[in-house]
């Protein structure tokens, strides 16, 4: 179980704290698919309402290279936020994106690249690998600094909500429609929840993997 809390600049939160509202504590919510099995990595956050949003944090969220395995394999963040990409493999990677929200590559490298990358637009970055086809990881950009991501038994926790009520979205990559589609109304005051919602899956195929650093001698 993640659990999120907003983060900014001294500066831009003393300014942004005189205009916000009550903090109300946490939501929890436990997403299943259709047929009641826990749903585990799934992005559960909150659509843009009234409420004044904080500024994004400045501290880089870090997707590890890990026996040719993004590590985690899906990450949030708020619009405006960075990603460093480390490579802990003894191997050159190649990462690119090709999503509308940021298309971007890193060519052949190891180690830790000079830059992080910044995701200002939100939507689902899908990453990728040119040099090994079934590494994938999932960015998922929003709106807002509150959300959180599944764990195994399903369930993501929300916190430092404001008060009052709000509409969650889930995101997941067996999804099957758009996001839009699983929004729901909850109130929150005080601590609300647990809500349970249930997404419809699709089946994906995942490319074959080479064998690992590990135990083997593929690339």
């Amino acid at each position: 179980m993640l659990r999120v809390v907003a983060g900014c600049l001294v500066s831009a939160c003393a300014a942004w704290t005189a205009v916000s509202p009550a903090w109300a504590g946490s939501l929890t919510v436990k997403v299943t698919g259709q047929k009641g099995a826990p749903v585990h990595e799934a992005v559960v956050y909150v659509v843009p309402g009234s409420a004044p949003v904080p500024p994004p944090s400045t501290t880089p969220t870090v997707v590890d290279q890990v026996d040719k395995t993004f590590v985690p394999h899906v990450v949030a963040l708020q619009a405006g936020s960075y990603v460093n990409f480390p490579n802990r493999d003894n191997i050159r990677h190649h990462v690119y994106s090709f999503s509308e929200p940021k298309k971007f590559e890193i060519p052949l490298y190891e180690g830790i690249p000079a830059n992080p990358v910044q995701f200002n637009n939100p939507g689902v970055v899908a990453l990728g690998c040119n040099i090994h086809d079934w590494m994938s990881g999932f960015i998922v950009v929003t709106e807002t600094p509150w959300f959180a991501i599944t764990g195994e038994d399903g369930t993501a926790v929300l916190d430092n909500l404001p008060d009052g009520e709000h509409t969650v979205e889930i995101w997941h990559e067996t999804l099957k429609g758009k996001p839009e589609k699983t929004r729901q109304k909850v109130s929150v005051s005080g601590g609300a929840g647990p809500v349970q919602l249930a997404i419809t899956q699709k089946k994906v195929f995942s490319a074959f993997r080479g064998a690992s650093s590990r135990g083997g001698g593929y690339r």
